[in-house]
């Protein structure tokens, strides 16, 4: 069986429920900071990715980071406005949904599927998004 190209995105959707389900979102009264080693522990990830993965959530202000020993990750914006089309789009940015190869440039199939294949994940990347905009992180969330 394939795996997935990516676990970035399951990785963020992970971290900003676990955020929201710990005390560590905008509306809590004393809002506290998760750091990247606990986020990697329930995420069975490294802290280093837990970063990387959590950079383009921060650039666009969902989320805060403050360094240090004592710092940690928080949520900006409340988990009902956090759409997964929005954490899939910022996560995965141009990546293509489907894993497309490079095929040979001397096969007449290979001169012209590229084109075929880039409509397909095209499509299944807006089918993919459409589905995700009906969720939220607040949905997730453990009861």
């Amino acid at each position: 069986m394939a795996s997935p190209q990516s676990t970035q995105f399951a990785v963020a959707v992970h971290v900003l429920t676990y955020l929201a389900g710990s005390g560590a979102g905008p509306s809590s009264p004393h809002p506290r900071t998760v750091g990247a080693t606990e986020l990697a522990a329930s995420t069975q990830v490294t802290p280093v990715h837990v970063r990387r993965v959590l950079a383009p959530l921060r650039e666009a202000g969902i989320l805060a980071s403050t360094p240090g020993a004592r710092g940690g990750w928080r949520l900006l914006v409340e988990p009902e406005r956090i759409t997964l089309d929005a954490v899939w789009r910022l996560v995965r940015g141009d990546e293509p949904v489907l894993a497309i190869h490079l095929p040979s440039p001397r096969c007449p199939v290979g001169r012209s599927i590229q084109d075929g294949l880039h409509d397909v994940d095209a499509a299944v990347a807006r089918a993919t998004e459409a589905t995700l905009a009906e969720t939220t992180v607040a949905d997730l969330v453990p009861a």
